[in-house]
C-alpha cells in the first residue's frame, strides 16, 4: 500500500432517509482527503433516492433491488477502488478524524489486515445513550485506558476453534474497516433475504485470514432508534441465533478450516433457539445440512455444547 492510501467509505442504506443526509456529509467531510463515497440503496420505498441523486458526482450511487445486507455489502464492495474498505450504516456518523485515524493505524503496520474501533451510542437525535450493558460510550475494549490499541493474531486460535475469551467485544458494521486484500478473500457473501448474514460474517472471517487491530477510540457514532436492526426487537434472541447459525454454515462452507470455531458458533446458536422456542423452519435445513457434514464425534459434542449453552447461556 502507497503512502497515500485510497479510502472507499460503503454506506448502506435501506429507509434511512432521516439519517441518510448525515452520514453521507460525514464521509464526504473527512479530514483524509483521498476517499470516495460509496452509497448502496437496497430498495428504499422512502425518498433515499431523492437524497442521493441531491448530491450528484460528490458520491458513487449504486441502486438496487431490495436483497438484504450482505448483497449491499457486495454491491458497494464491487463499485469501489479503495485501498481501504470503511463501513458505515446509513443511520450512523463518522467523526472528521475517523479515515485519518485507520490510514495511520494501517500505515504504522503493514502486516495488520483489519482495524476495528468503538462506537459513540448515540439516540435518534445524536444525544449520548447508553449501550446494552448500560454503560456510557461505546468501548469495545477490555483495558482501553491503558492500551487503546491492541493488535491481534487469532489465526491458529480460529482453527482451533479456540477464540473465546481471547478477543474484546466486536463492534456493529460502521466499526469495521479492512484492507482491499483481505476482503477480495471474504466477499462476496452468499446472498439471499432468507440467509440473513450480517457484519459477523466479516468479523469472524477477518480474524481467521489475517492479523488485525482493535482501536479503542470512537470514530464514529452508533445511532440506536426504533427502526434498528434487531437492536430494540422483542425476538432479539431468536434473530441473533438466527444470524449465529448461518454465519457458521456459510463459513464453513467457504473456509472449511475454521470447522472447530463453526462447530462451536452452531452450537452457541442451537443453545439460543433452544431457549426461544426452537429452530425455526427456514433455518432447519441449514443446521441438518451442517450437521450432515461432520463426523459422530463432532455431531456429539456440538449437541453437548448446544445443551451447556442452552443451560449456562455462554457464548463460543
Amino acid at each position: 500500500m502507497n503512502g497515500n492510501p485510497k479510502v472507499s467509505i460503503l454506506i448502506n442504506n435501506y429507509n434511512y432517509a432521516r439519517f441518510l443526509s448525515e452520514a453521507i456529509d460525514s464521509a464526504l467531510n473527512q479530514s483524509y482527503s483521498h476517499t470516495e463515497v460509496i452509497v448502496v440503496d437496497d430498495g428504499s420505498t422512502d425518498n433515499s433516492r431523492e437524497i442521493i441523486a441531491s448530491y450528484g458526482d460528490k458520491i458513487t450511487p449504486v441502486l438496487k433491488e431490495n436483497g438484504g445486507q450482505a448483497s449491499a455489502f457486495n454491491a458497494g464492495f464491487a463499485a469501489s477502488s479503495g485501498d481501504i474498505i470503511c463501513f458505515l450504516d446509513a443511520d450512523d456518523v463518522y467523526v472528521p478524524e475517523k479515515a485519518t485515524e485507520v490510514v495511520e493505524a494501517f500505515s504504522d503496520r503493514a502486516d495488520l489486515e483489519w482495524c476495528f474501533h468503538s462506537l459513540k451510542w448515540v439516540d435518534a437525535e445524536g444525544k449520548p445513550t447508553v449501550t446494552e450493558n448500560g454503560t456510557e460510550g461505546g468501548s469495545i475494549s477490555k483495558n482501553g485506558a491503558e492500551n487503546p490499541k491492541r493488535e491481534y493474531d487469532l489465526r491458529e486460535y480460529i482453527k482451533k476453534g479456540k477464540l473465546k475469551d481471547k478477543l474484546d467485544n466486536l463492534p456493529s458494521t460502521t466499526g469495521l474497516c479492512f484492507r482491499r486484500s483481505l476482503l477480495q478473500q471474504i466477499l462476496p457473501m452468499p446472498e439471499a433475504k432468507r440467509i440473513g448474514l450480517n457484519d459477523g460474517y466479516l468479523e469472524f472471517t477477518a480474524i481467521g485470514l489475517g492479523k488485525g487491530l482493535i482501536f479503542d477510540k470512537e470514530l464514529a457514532l452508533y445511532r440506536v432508534h426504533g427502526s434498528n436492526a434487531y437492536s430494540m426487537r422483542k425476538d432479539k434472541q431468536k434473530v441473533q441465533a438466527r444470524i449465529i447459525v448461518l454465519t457458521a454454515y456459510w463459513i464453513k462452507k467457504k473456509f472449511p478450516s475454521f470447522s472447530k470455531f463453526t462447530n462451536n458458533l452452531l452450537a452457541t446458536g442451537l443453545g439460543m433457539y433452544g431457549r426461544s422456542g426452537g429452530v425455526e423452519e427456514e433455518c432447519q435445513e441449514f443446521v441438518k445440512s451442517y450437521l450432515s457434514s461432520v463426523t459422530l464425534p463432532e455431531k456429539m459434542e456440538i449437541y453437548m455444547r448446544a445443551l451447556y449453552n442452552y443451560l449456562k447461556n455462554t457464548k463460543f
